[in-house]
Parts: structure tokens; sequence; C-alpha cells
């Protein structure tokens, strides 16, 4: 089995891929994401086989979910039979609501990288939409889902996970980290929180931290300092008059994407976006 994303995440790419693939260099030294979210692009490469014996960096500045990542990585086995555990409530919303208030509690700096992994994903699978968001302290604040049957625990598909991120540096990190790592040559891909279409489009980080319009012209910095230093950049966002505007000059691909996650079932459908 081929590996695939683990997490439902608002804006995967997984759909988007054909559209992507025309665009991928044919050869890189190294690859760097950040916002890794759920990995689409990643699997996706490292599926092709064009990251064979190729250095990969991953990072997100969600802590919770690069701890997942790392768990898989070291503790695929061990995180399956926890999963297995909660797998058993997953139709019961106040088990939902006691597992997602465990960050609530002072305890819950004690609990291990496999609890935590185990919570993250219980989370993701059940929770409405499947839209991991936290409020200003932090703290998981998704809906119960109501699902009919949420397939908690994927064991063959964390178990190629597993095997895909064997050799991967996992890292808890800003975007400007990559200015840290990237040489000439490398593949840099940017997935950053959506630039809003509206005022009212207005999710735009799913950590405690804001994605605004200084975040955004700080990734646009960082997009052409990589670009200088010869690496092979890419960015996904939306196509809005700012972000065309921040990459000016560079070539704006138009690509539809589907969105199903939407409180409002009449406004999921197809969303015009930019690759970079």
């Amino acid at each position: 089995m081929t590996a695939s994303p683990f997490v439902k995440w608002a804006g995967g790419k997984a759909r988007l891929l054909a559209q992507y693939e025309p665009h991928f260099p044919s050869d890189v030294g190294r690859y760097i994401e950040a916002f890794v979210g759920g990995g689409a692009v990643f699997f996706h490469l490292h599926r092709q086989g064009r990251l064979q014996g190729k250095p990969v960096f991953l990072m997100d500045h969600l802590e919770e979910l690069i701890n997942s990542y790392r768990v898989i990585q070291h503790d695929v086995e061990e995180l399956i039979v926890a999963l297995a555990v909660h797998d058993r409530h997953k139709a019961d919303a106040d088990y939902y609501y006691e597992v997602r208030d465990w960050d609530r509690a002072p305890t819950y700096a004690q609990r291990t990288d496999l609890e935590r992994a185990a919570r993250f994903l219980f989370l993701n699978r059940v929770c409405y939409n499947g839209l991991y968001r936290v409020n200003r302290k932090g703290q998981a604040n998704m809906p119960f889902g109501r699902h009919r049957n949420p397939k908690v625990c994927d064991a063959a598909n964390l178990r190629a996970v597993h095997k895909a991120l064997q050799g991967v540096t996992l890292l808890v990190a800003d975007f400007e980290h990559c200015l840290t790592l990237a040489e000439p040559g490398d593949l840099v891909y940017f997935d950053p929180p959506y630039h809003p279409l509206s005022s009212t489009a207005n999710f735009t980080s799913y950590t405690r931290r804001s994605f605004g319009i200084e975040e955004q012209q700080r990734l646009a910095q960082a997009f052409r300092e990589l670009d200088r230093r010869g690496c092979h950049v890419m960015l996904s966002n939306s196509a809005t008059d700012l972000v065309q505007e921040l990459y000016r000059g560079y070539p704006q691909v138009a690509v539809q994407a589907p969105r199903p996650i939407n409180s409002d079932p009449a406004k999921r459908g197809a969303v015009g976006e930019l690759l970079v």
C-alpha cells in the first residue's frame, strides 16, 4: 500500500495533484515543505519515487500535528493500539468532548506524545467537517461531528506513512525557517493559510496565531529570497488581488479546487486558486 494523508485537512491538495503535476521540477536536490498539513504533495512526490535518496524536511507551526507525524514515524504500532481504544467511542459525543477538553486541564502537559497523537487523530476524524481549530488559548474547540461511521484508525495507511517518513526531518517551526535550510536546487513548497476571498471568509489559521496580511507579505519576501538563491519554489494560495500583486512577475497558474468544508452545504464547490 502507498502512503496517503492520514488527517483530514482544510485546503488539502489531494484533489489538485493532477493540476500541479506539470509544474513540479523534474529533479530536485532536497524537498522542504512548510505548512505541511496533511502532506498530500509530499506523499505524491514520495509515491512517484522523486524523493528517493533525497533529504526531506516537513514543517508546521502546529505542534500537535508534527507530534502526530513523529509518533507515526517512530511508534506506529503503539499508536494503532491507542486509536483502537478511541474508536470504540466514536459515536459517543460525551466521550468526544471529554477527550477534546484534555487540553483544558493542567495535567495535559503530562500526557505522553503517544496519548496526544491518538487524541489529535481521533478528534480530526470525529469532529465536525474534519476542521481542526483552536481558541485564543490554544485549546481545541471543534464541535462533535455526528458522522455515520468515521474511520478513526486506518492501520494499513498508518503503516505505509510510517515507512514513508523514515529519514524525514520533522520540525515545529515558522515558515521562515526554510531560509536556514534551503540550498540551490532544492524544491520548497508553501501551502499557507489562504488569504480570505471575502471579509466573511475569515479562517486564516488552525493555530492560535492568525495569518494576516503582514504574514502574507513576509511569506512573499521569503519566496523571493528562495528564488534568488536558485531554489525551485512553489506556493498555493487564493486568487485574490493581494496574492496576485505579492507574486507579480512569477507564473500564476489558475486551478479549480473542490472545497467540501463549509458550514453551508450550498457553498461547497469549486473555488478558484493560484499555484505560483
